[in-house]
């Protein structure tokens, strides 16, 4: 019996995974017919559209780049040069951080940047 559940559950793990590569695919496919690429709203350095937030993430603000990979948009200031006497806008640090997802926890994050890429080309 556990045998079965243990195929069960790679069966389970091998659909997960194909569903996560096709949605790459179309990812993929619809971030190349943005052009141009737009600057995320707010930010000076980073191109990206915002993925609405998902239910049950504790992630912070996801974005799609460029290359249709998924990541985690995080704005702050460099402390040190704030302390310095610096220019705020000269300290603003601005980071794409690349998500690591499971293949299921991608599949319902890549749904929702496939929605977000399809409004943002028909609006």
């Amino acid at each position: 019996m556990a045998d079965d559940h243990l195929e069960q559950r790679a069966h389970a793990d091998a659909i997960a995974q194909r569903a996560a590569d096709q949605l790459k695919e179309i990812l993929t496919g619809l971030v190349a017919e943005v052009d141009p690429f737009p600057a995320f709203p707010g930010s000076m350095f980073t191109h990206g559209i915002e993925v609405p937030p998902t239910a049950h993430t504790s992630l912070g603000c996801v974005i799609v780049t460029e290359d249709g990979e998924l990541a985690e948009l995080q704005l702050g200031l460099d402390q040190d040069v704030i302390a310095s006497g610096g220019d705020a806008h000269a300290a603003r640090v601005e980071e794409a951080i690349a998500l690591e997802l499971s293949p299921a926890e991608y599949v319902t994050q890549a749904h929702a940047a496939v929605l977000a890429l399809v409004d943002h080309l028909d609006g």
